[in-house]
């Protein structure tokens, strides 16, 4: 039953035929762990706790930096130094206070992830480093709970859902970690500001959609989204056998492995020695207008998996999109689907012809 101020705070909420009272009570019910209360947990955080989660896990052991306040917008000036997630807990609690939050001011390892996870319904991935996302992926498999994940990068942002009712995990999609020392620390990488609202807002609304059984939940699915064109793309993946039966060491830094990736210039190095190979781009038609590569073939990423049997699969093959970032997704399905030799164009177009403006 709800309280006469639990009918007006979450009326517009009942209201919908999709919801009504018993959709309410589900999200009242519920119980949601925010792995990281940065860039992608304060949107997170702020809409889950709006929508009436009955319990909610905020876990970070960072404190709040000037320069994160950029993008993490539950903080602000007076909040530097102090830590992230009991700073988190008071805001969200001045604007809700029929919510129960619980503080983990700490990072989740192989020690601790079990526990604290095991006493949730749902795991958002709010995180910004790899060694996270496995563990959160393997505690969650063993655990057998969903967990809702984003990724960001500069102008470009990623959504799945994995482990939806015994559904693809982060493994199917991406099966080994990176090695340490490959490329530079995700903070030197950099992030447009409003990119984490964007993608933070998608995950709590997939984290809605699983309590309130509604809609399509991104399972098996990856959504991208690039800021700067305004493009949402949906490419699908399958389940693999990745047996987990426990936590492993996940001591490694926030880096993508370069395995699968091709650098421009020996891109160069293969077209100018006639070297034979498929060269996909994957960019939509109007994208193209900027520049286009040589001998060419043209597969939106949305429609790759339909599109198989036009790649050689006796060559290799060199995927290149515009920056670089959605080239990697493309480029692990591919593998799945049996292709031994296949590259993602590290930087994308960008790279390409900033390269060639530079020689």
């Amino acid at each position: 039953m709800f309280t006469s101020e639990e009918k007006q705070r979450y009326d517009r909420h009942i209201r919908l035929e999709e919801v009504g009272e018993d959709g309410q009570e589900r999200i009242k019910n519920s119980k949601v762990l925010v792995v990281g209360a940065g860039g992608l947990g304060c949107p997170v955080l702020q809409y889950l706790s709006a929508a009436g989660i009955g319990e909610i896990g905020v876990l970070d052991a960072d404190k709040v930096s000037i320069s994160n306040l950029q993008r993490q917008v539950l903080y602000s000036i007076k909040d530097i130094g102090k830590q992230k997630t009991t700073t988190s807990i008071e805001v969200l609690s001045d604007q809700n206070d029929l919510v129960k939050f619980n503080d983990y001011p700490f990072y989740l390892d192989k020690h601790n992830a079990l526990d604290v996870i095991k006493k949730y319904d749902i795991v958002v991935d709010c995180t910004d480093n790899f060694s996270a996302r496995y563990l959160i992926n393997d505690a969650c498999v063993i655990l057998k709970k969903p967990f809702v994940y984003g990724a960001l990068h500069k102008f470009e942002g990623q959504l799945s859902v994995f482990n939806y009712k015994n559904g693809p995990t982060y493994r199917c999609l991406y099966p080994n970690p990176p090695q340490n020392n490959e490329i530079p620390n995700c903070s030197e990488v950099g992030v447009i500001g409003v990119l984490p609202s964007l993608i933070g807002t998608l995950q709590a609304t997939e984290v809605l959609k699983i309590i309130l059984k509604i809609g399509d939940v991104l399972c098996g699915k990856i959504l991208t989204y690039d800021t700067l064109k305004n493009i949402q793309q949906i490419i699908s993946f399958t389940k693999q056998n990745n047996n987990i039966t426990k936590l492993s060491d996940y001591d490694f830094s926030c880096k993508i492995s370069n395995d699968g990736e091709i650098l421009t210039n020996e891109l160069k190095d293969w077209i100018e020695n006639k070297k034979k190979f498929n060269l996909i781009d994957i960019r939509e038609e109007f994208e193209r207008d900027d520049y286009k590569l040589n001998d060419t073939h043209f597969i939106p990423m949305g429609e790759i998996m339909s599109f198989l049997n036009l790649i050689e699969r006796t060559i290799p093959s060199v995927i290149y999109c515009q920056t670089g970032n959605k080239s990697k997704a493309v480029v692990a399905m591919l593998k799945k689907q049996g292709f031994s030799e296949v590259y993602g164009l590290v930087g994308g177009v960008h790279q390409w012809v900033t390269n060639e403006l530079n020689s």
